[in-house]
């Protein structure tokens, strides 16, 4: 191949990689007359650089494999062209309805394949995606709308039905199921943008908490770091990358399963509610390689009935992340689904990020892994001085991909941080944690879960151990409550097996094996464990619940 100055490149892709035109026809013909391996070739190279764009690394996938599936739903499928043409038509639309660079679009609804495609063209005309958590009450959902600083909301008709007409009319509301109708002509394209790294590419709102959720601002240059060398990773493992997300895409969990999936020129199978004999229909229909799970959906894969007759040879790597996931429920994934096995533990603030090769170290499936490469942690004390090794303390932890900051709150953004004697910025995790002699971490819980009593430190995870090692407790969670006589006391709730014990001799069954300091004072049976979309237990919840039952 020549290059358009006549000299012979060795390296056709290199050319490519530096030029917007090459005699001969192009970009177009370029990559036209490149075989899969060149093609490979050329996006590594591009993946590989310290920044890049999102969206012209997708406009060179398209270009390179027009026809082939970029993205799925059960209502409709895009292949790559269309999947780039379609972000054009949304993104030029958006200019020109007033979207100015770095203005945010705000999303609300079920995860689809309209959901995705709002989210890219916010990213393409250099605005930021705002996916909004769907189940936040209306109070919220206007609050995390307003602190974005949206000027259009697209939402769902299902949602705009039960939040009524009057919500948000003050924006340029499009129902994400006429965005076909909304978008510019066909062959439209939007203006030209380049994102700077410090440019906001998302804003994720934070869930499980009271008031108005935190904005949790992503740069383009983050975004790029965390997933461009995943999606090299796919490359060079020479598999197909076919992605089922299960989780929402408001969520930074499902991230993993959607951006670096798209950056390999994958294709990603986008679900919405959650339904383990469609996700294992899917994976089995699709061949799916690569998936994330939260350990929720985990458990009820590996309690549903009909899982073992559904062909998953195909899954080459699944994640899970965004709450705790039991050495237990993690040794029988290993046992019973094929492939790999990943946890990783971070925030979507940033931070440290573990992970946990769960088939490589059966003897560490209690922990979540070490520090991945260019990540570094410190365990500390209540008074910030660090602690010896194999020592519980307060994690923090910093490495290339953390947050911008908390929209318009720097106030909470300087809380959420600690500033070493040098000046650099470390994220506190919010988690209690040790670390062992081999630099595994173990999780005790999270800081503004543990409990106070009498003047001692009581972890809830180890009183919800206790309380999972008894043959009739499904699962367990312990919190603390308001107690005259210590402070604090520890009170635990649970979901029971069938034939399972009353709760009074199970509480004393357990109390029998714990030291006097850290006995549970009540013990409550629920019928289900409140949790959010993406599986995080929600013990704010189980407060109120203690709260109503100790008043009765």
């Amino acid at each position: 191949m020549v290059c358009g100055k006549g000299v012979k490149n060795s390296a056709p892709y290199e050319c490519e990689l530096r030029k917007t035109s090459c005699e001969g026809g192009g970009i177009n013909a370029i990559i036209r007359a490149m075989n899969d391996n060149t093609i490979s070739a050329m996006m590594s190279a591009r993946l590989a650089e310290p920044f890049g764009s999102f969206s012209e690394t997708l406009q060179m996938w398209s270009k390179a494999q027009p026809d082939a599936i970029a993205i799925v739903d059960d209502a409709r499928e895009l292949a790559w062209a269309e999947l780039v043409g379609e972000v054009e038509r949304l993104a030029a639309r958006l200019i020109e309805t007033g979207l100015e660079r770095g203005q945010s679009v705000a999303i609300l609804g079920t995860s689809s394949v309209n959901y995705a495609l709002v989210f890219l063209a916010a990213v393409r005309a250099g605005g930021v995606a705002a996916p909004l958590t769907t189940s936040a009450s209306p109070d919220q959902l206007e609050g995390m709308a307003r602190d974005s600083g949206a000027r259009h909301l697209f939402i769902d008709d299902a949602k705009a039905a039960e939040l009524g007409p009057d919500f948000m009319a003050d924006l340029i509301r499009v129902p994400l199921e006429a965005i076909d109708t909304w978008m510019a002509p066909p062959g439209s394209r939007a203006p030209d943008y380049k994102p700077s790294p410090s440019d906001s590419f998302n804003i994720i709102y934070s869930s499980g908490t009271t008031g108005i959720p935190k904005g949790i601002v992503h740069s383009h240059k983050m975004r790029w770091l965390q997933f461009a060398s995943t999606a090299l990773s796919y490359l060079e493992g020479g598999f197909p990358v076919r992605s089922l997300a299960s989780t929402p895409l408001y969520s930074n969990t499902t991230m993993v399963g959607f951006l670096p999936v798209l950056l390999a020129g994958g294709t990603v199978r986008v679900m919405g509610k959650f339904d383990c004999a469609r996700w294992l229909e899917n994976a089995s229909k699709d061949r799916t390689t690569i998936t994330m799970l939260v350990p929720v959906q985990y458990q009820r894969l590996m309690d549903f009935e009909g899982f073992d007759d559904y062909d998953l040879s195909s899954l080459i790597l699944k994640y899970c992340t965004s709450a705790p996931f039991s050495a237990e429920l993690k040794r029988e994934v290993l046992a019973r689904m094929p492939g790999a096995l990943v946890e990783i533990y971070s925030m979507t603030e940033g931070g440290v990020v573990c992970l946990l090769q769960a088939h490589e170290f059966p003897d560490k499936l209690h922990t979540v892994g070490r520090p991945a490469p260019g990540s570094e942690l410190k365990v500390l004390d209540d008074k910030d001085n660090e602690v010896p090794p194999g020592t519980a303390g307060n994690l923090i932890g910093r490495s290339a991909t953390m947050m911008s900051g908390y929209k318009n709150q720097p106030g909470k953004t300087s809380e959420a941080q600690y500033v070493d004697e040098n000046g650099d910025v470390w994220m506190r995790m919010g988690d209690i944690a040790r670390v062992d002699e081999d630099g595994f971490v173990e999780l005790v819980g999270r800081s503004k879960d543990m409990i106070i009593s009498g003047g001692f430190n009581i972890y809830p995870i180890d009183l919800e151990n206790e309380l999972a090692s008894e043959d009739d407790v499904a699962e367990a969670a312990v919190i603390g409550v308001p107690s005259r006589a210590w402070g604090e006391t520890p009170v635990g709730f649970v979901v029971l097996g069938k034939g399972a014990r009353d709760t009074d001799a199970i509480l004393a069954s357990v109390n029998a094996r714990l030291g006097k300091t850290q006995r549970l004072s009540a013990l409550y049976a629920i019928e289900e464990m409140p949790r959010s979309h993406i599986g995080k237990l929600l013990k704010s919840e189980l407060r109120e619940e203690a709260a109503a039952r100790i008043g009765d």
